[in-house]
């Protein structure tokens, strides 16, 4: 569901060259699992993942910002060939700052995807802010688009294709794997 007119989404979508995103209920589908060892468990929904190394492919740069740490979480981003991996965050803006300028890109060649309160900042910073569909309450009212699927459960995926379409290059990855 937009919250901007579907014109302006595809504009917006179309000048992006990363995509940032929160973890946990974004990447996740927000629950945090421990083992009787005390060790976190996540689950990444291999859509999700097949979407980040999309946007990869088609030059897109992607970054993790969590403010919490998890090992799986950094195993999973190297198995994608996410560089930009950042945990432990106490101030995500700092950080979203940095990567801009180390990427020579400006606020709205960004997208960010986000779940709750702690998102807000960095929402209304990026050129396209994006919530996920199981957001907490009110989360819209900082989103020019909130995603079809919850999050750890497609919505990154639907965000990376929304990208690739405006950019005009959904089509050649698909191609790719019709035509191998």
């Amino acid at each position: 569901m937009a919250h901007i007119d579907k014109e302006l989404l595809m504009t917006k979508a179309r000048n992006i060259r990363l995509l940032a995103l929160d973890v946990d209920g974004v990447l996740t589908d927000g629950s945090i699992i421990y083992t009787s060892q005390g060790e976190q468990v996540q689950s990444f929904h291999v859509h999700d993942g097949l979407g980040l190394k999309l946007l990869g492919l088609a030059g897109i740069h992607v970054a993790i910002l969590s403010s919490r740490s998890s090992r799986a979480l950094a195993i999973r981003a190297e198995e994608l060939g996410i560089k930009l991996v950042y945990q432990g965050l106490s101030d995500k803006i700092e950080v979203y700052e940095e990567i801009k300028e180390k990427l020579g890109i400006e606020n709205k060649e960004v997208a960010y995807i986000g779940d709750d309160w702690v998102d807000v900042p960095l929402l209304q910073k990026a050129g396209l802010a994006i919530v996920v569909a199981d957001a907490t309450q009110s989360m819209e009212d900082y989103a020019d688009y909130v995603t079809q699927q919850p999050g750890g459960r497609g919505a990154v995926r639907e965000v990376c294709e929304l990208i690739l379409k405006s950019q005009n290059r959904r089509s050649e990855f698909l191609n790719h794997y019709l035509n191998p």
